[in-house]
Formats: structure tokens, sequence, C-alpha cells
């Protein structure tokens, strides 16, 4: 088991909205007060997915570009990680904000799959849709990476996703050590289990980190589990709204701090941001010319 435990922050997601959890950054002023909240409360990586100023969500590297020089004004140290998951965009266009302003790290998502919300109360999905990522798109996400000298994080929905990156080592487009999230609790993938976590990391090559990513209040049992299991662990308002106690958190600080505790209680401690890079096999001092040079 490693002793420091890796937390990241996902401080808004592309999905939720104000109306649904105030605490949601939009504007870049916001994005960085709740990422210094975040870090302040143990929070060594940041996951950005981009918003206008009205909350749209987007892709546009201007966007990327405003909230990440607004965070690292604020929060300097922080580890900066892109999202690349969206529907009905080019691959090229999901990948153009990392190809410029080249993060330390850029999440990549390791397989197609159906991707919904179920409510029983309606009888119904409240979202449903095929979420798709062949082989053919991943590999060129990976060459685009390498060539910005940004570190693959592999978000895996399922067990076949994470073995499915032995052939892109093959390949030379992934090289361990390999980052893997592996995600639970979303409709279409595998759910959130104690038991289900630890099959899931138990297939991660060894010597390659890994964390949990986990949907709603699941979370709490589940940054659990991977503490326990040595592994790293994400929450975020993009992830989940709520605290242990039910009560909803009033920003990403808040549940940083409940994600710091448990993690403490299970023996380990919180990783700075010096001590994150080491374990991601990242650059100890990142090269952050691209995205505050513009």
């Amino acid at each position: 088991m490693t002793d420091a435990c890796i937390v990241t922050c996902a401080v808004s997601g592309a999905v939720a909205n104000k109306q649904q959890c105030p605490g949601i950054p939009y504007t870049p002023e916001e994005y960085a007060k709740e990422v210094r909240r975040a870090r302040d409360a143990g929070a060594s990586m940041v996951h950005i997915h981009a918003r206008t100023p009205d909350g749209t969500p987007t892709v546009a590297a201007e966007h990327y570009r405003a909230i990440t020089q607004a965070i690292l004004a604020e929060t300097p140290d922080i580890i900066v990680n892109f999202s690349t998951g969206w529907v009905g965009l080019p691959m090229a266009e999901r990948v153009r904000h990392i190809a410029e302003l080249r993060p330390e790290v850029g999440a990549l998502n390791m397989g197609s799959m159906n991707y919904a919300k179920y409510s029983p109360k309606r009888k119904g999905f409240v979202f449903n849709f095929v979420f798709e990522n062949s082989f053919d798109d991943i590999v060129f996400l990976l060459q685009r990476m390498q060539e910005a000298a940004v570190k693959p994080e592999c978000e895996c929905f399922d067990v076949g996703h994470v073995e499915s990156v032995e052939p892109l080592v093959d390949l030379g487009v992934l090289s361990p050590p390999i980052q893997f999230s592996l995600i639970h609790g979303v409709l279409g993938g595998i759910s959130a289990t104690a038991r289900n976590l630890a099959h899931m990391a138990s297939v991660v090559p060894p010597g390659s980190p890994w964390g949990v990513i986990a949907i709603s209040r699941d979370q709490w049992a589940m940054v659990g589990a991977a503490a326990a299991l040595g592994g790293n662990v994400r929450v975020g308002f993009e992830d989940n709204f709520y605290l242990p106690s039910g009560e909803m958190a009033s920003s990403n600080g808040d549940l940083v701090v409940a994600a710091a505790q448990i993690v403490r209680l299970q023996g380990r401690e919180v990783a700075e941001p010096h001590q994150a890079r080491r374990l991601l096999s990242l650059p100890a001092a990142p090269d952050r010319t691209a995205v505050l040079g513009g």
C-alpha cells in the first residue's frame, strides 16, 4: 500500500448547473476560488470541464486558458487535468485544448458504452445515449497527448476498459506506468460496490497508480474502499453534491475535507502536489508556458 493518497477535485463537470447546486463554478474567478478551497482542504489535482461565464459547457481553448490562468494565479502548485469527454464532437475538437495548452494530465475515456440515468420514480430514463470511444479514436487522442507531453488519465467504466490498454502499449501510444481512474456508478458501466472496486483494481497492471471515481452519495463508501485498497480518490461537484451527512456541500472544499478525513481514517496521509507528481510519474516542475504565455 502507498501511504500517500492523491485527492483529486472535479470542480464543475459539464451537466449540472447552479440551479441544482449553487456552488458549481461558471466564471474563471469562481473556478479559482473553488480550486483554492479544494487545495486548502487537501486536493493536489483538479479536473476541469470548462464553461463559458454563463455556465454553458465548452471545449474552446480560450475558456480553458482563462480558467486555468485564474486557477494558477490563486493556486500555483495544483496539478491541472483537462477533460476530453464529449458526445457528438469530432476527436480533433475534443483534444484541441489539450494540444494547445498542454496541461499536466488529460483525461481519456477507454471504451464505448451505453451511458444513462434511470429514474424509478418516473419509470423512464432521465438521459440515455451511446458514449462512443473506438480504439481508432483512443489512439488519435493518445497520439495528440504524446505530441503535447501530456500524461493520459485512462478513465475506465468497466473491467474490460482496464484491459484495453494492452494493445495501446504494444502500439507505443501508451507507456507504463499508466494512470487509471476506475469509474463506478454510471448506468451502463460497473456499479459502485467495494467488491467491484477490488476486482477492477486487481486487473490494473502492477506498478500503475489507480484511483476511484464514484457517482452520487455512493461516492463516500467507494472513497473509503479505495483508500483501504491503496488507491487514490476523486470528489467534487461533477460527481456528487452531498456530504456523508446528506447535507448539500456549499463548496468543493467541503467535499475534499470529507474525503481527506476518510483517507486519514484508513491510516494514510493526503498527498501534497509534489508527492502526487512523483506518484503519477509527472515532471517535478511542470511546464506552464503554453497555458500562461497566451
